[in-house]
């Protein structure tokens, strides 16, 4: 369970993954699951190489944003069968702690990773794979995708990877409760409904869609759009008052940069403003 002695090296455009393909253009990473042929299902190995990259983006400053997507029609199954659940069975309780923290790792890195990541989901959505698209912070949706936090159904708890924690804060408390208590299939049009998707799309149109999504974004104000995703993951532990102090300051950071005397330049001769990203 070690971590690899050679992490991801910089810059990012020019990584070579083994675990899930990689491709930068104009700021904006993708990132694909990559076994079709198993609904592209999560290995120890993939878990700890896209821990990795999603560390290592906060070190990318060309790097904008993050699209998440899967090969072949399905998003992910989760964690793999055979290579995961069946070698944890024969595991002790020190190699299964261990097993729980890498995984949870992975939506740490997630959530930590400066660039917004936005998740294309298409077809199968289960297990580890509902679990990354929960920790991406926007998700589109294909006709006929369904998501499914599937713990109970090989008898486990729903509290995995952050979910108890997360998805509520998504969905809602009730709905979640229902998906974790259950493990059913969510489809696209409750997804949509519940705020889990932000729309619904053709399956020829959700990842260039995600792609056009990430690209606006990756336009944007880069140190802005990093503190927007830093204060929305701190704001939940704080209290209204706390939080409109923690903005205050944050935006006032904000105002040093050279992207807002732009916007303000940009907006005096009538303009678009084209950011820098400083």
């Amino acid at each position: 369970m070690s971590r690899p002695a050679n992490p991801v090296t910089l810059p990012l455009a020019q990584y070579q993954p083994q675990h899930f393909l990689l491709a930068a253009a104009d700021g904006v990473a993708t990132v694909t699951l990559n076994r079709p042929e198993r609904k592209n299902p999560l290995t120890f190995e993939s878990y700890r190489e896209l821990t990795d990259f999603f560390r290592a983006c906060a070190f990318d400053d060309a790097l904008k944003a993050v699209v998440v997507t899967g090969a072949g029609g399905n998003f992910s199954s989760g964690g793999d069968v055979f290579e995961i659940i069946g070698p944890l069975v024969k595991m002790d309780t020190k190699g299964l702690t261990a097993f729980t923290r890498m995984t949870g790792d992975l939506v740490k890195a997630m959530r930590a990773c400066p660039q917004p990541i936005v998740a294309a989901v298409e077809g199968i959505c289960a297990g580890a794979g509902a679990i990354i698209a929960m920790a991406s912070d926007m998700r589109l949706a294909a006709n006929g995708a369904k998501v499914a936090f599937l713990f109970n159904k090989v008898g486990l708890a729903g509290c995995d990877m952050g979910a108890c924690a997360i998805l509520p804060r998504i969905i809602g408390q009730s709905r979640a409760s229902e998906l974790l208590y259950t493990g059913r299939f969510m489809t696209a049009e409750e997804g949509e409904r519940w705020g889990f998707f932000s729309r619904i799309v053709a399956a020829d149109q959700v990842l260039p869609q995600a792609l056009a999504l990430a690209a606006g974004v990756a336009q944007g104000p880069t140190f802005a759009n990093t503190m927007t995703k830093r204060m929305l993951a701190m704001e939940w532990a704080m209290s209204v008052e706390e939080a409109i102090e923690a903005e205050a300051v944050a935006q006032a950071l904000c105002m040093t940069t050279g992207d807002f005397e732009r916007a303000f330049e940009a907006f005096s001769n009538k303009a678009k403003p084209v950011f820098q990203g400083n």
